[in-house]
């Protein structure tokens, strides 16, 4: 199985994007989170922001949009020829619906939820989408502790995904490190987000290769 490490660059310098995409260039993808203030209490950028990442990174961005109506804006990210887009279920009206908006680009399509969600909520439109996100902190800002609880959580979405027969990466987003990352892995995740951890090491490209070895032994 693939381990994927996709460092976020809510952990980054904003006005030093090109330096800091330079300085991952060992991960799988970037993890993009777009914040608008409202559905978390955080304020990012918008799509201009993602669309010249776009033009100055070769590695794929997973976009992860922690936004309100998410119906509306999902196709116009999608539009801007990223990897993928995240949505989250507690925002969606039609997530099936969003699902093919972005599908339509060529883009995959995620669905996310936050720690108090229940995975019985997403269980009958887990298979219009190619990506579920386990939020492992309160959407928002980085640098959070890992909260223990998600551990059993990614197990049972593990069985979810296994159950659709779908080819589905279990994603999983906050308080990623090297000290939690081989448990996690061997809950089931296979896709890891990881900010602080990555952005505060002194070689970050070492550090995202330490991590990407550990999960890889973890499910040997």
């Amino acid at each position: 199985m693939n381990v994927r490490i996709q460092p976020s660059i809510l952990s980054a310098d904003f006005v030093n994007f090109e330096r800091d995409f330079e300085s991952i260039s060992a991960a799988d993808g970037i993890h993009v989170d777009v914040m608008d203030g409202h559905f978390v209490p955080n304020l990012t950028f918008g799509a201009p922001m993602v669309r010249r990442m776009q033009e100055i990174t070769k590695l794929p961005l997973d976009v992860h949009l922690m936004i309100e109506n998410p119906d509306h804006w999902a196709s116009e990210y999608a539009q801007i020829g990223v990897f993928s887009v995240t949505v989250h279920f507690e925002a969606c009206s039609d997530p099936v619906k969003v699902a093919k908006s972005i599908q339509q680009h060529g883009v995959r399509a995620g669905i996310s939820v936050k720690p108090k969600t229940a995975l019985s909520e997403v269980a009958n439109c887990l298979e219009a989408f190619d990506q579920l996100l386990i939020m492992s902190v309160e959407p928002g800002f980085g640098g959070q502790s890992f909260i223990e609880d998600s551990l059993s959580k990614l197990s049972k979405a593990k069985e979810l995904i296994e159950h659709s027969g779908k080819d589905i990466w279990l994603q999983v987003d906050g308080g990623v490190d090297e000290n939690n990352i081989s448990s996690i892995a061997s809950a089931g995740a296979d896709t890891f987000v990881a900010g602080s951890a990555v952005f505060k090491a002194a070689d970050r490209n070492a550090q995202i290769n330490r991590l990407r070895s550990l999960a890889e032994s973890a499910k040997i």
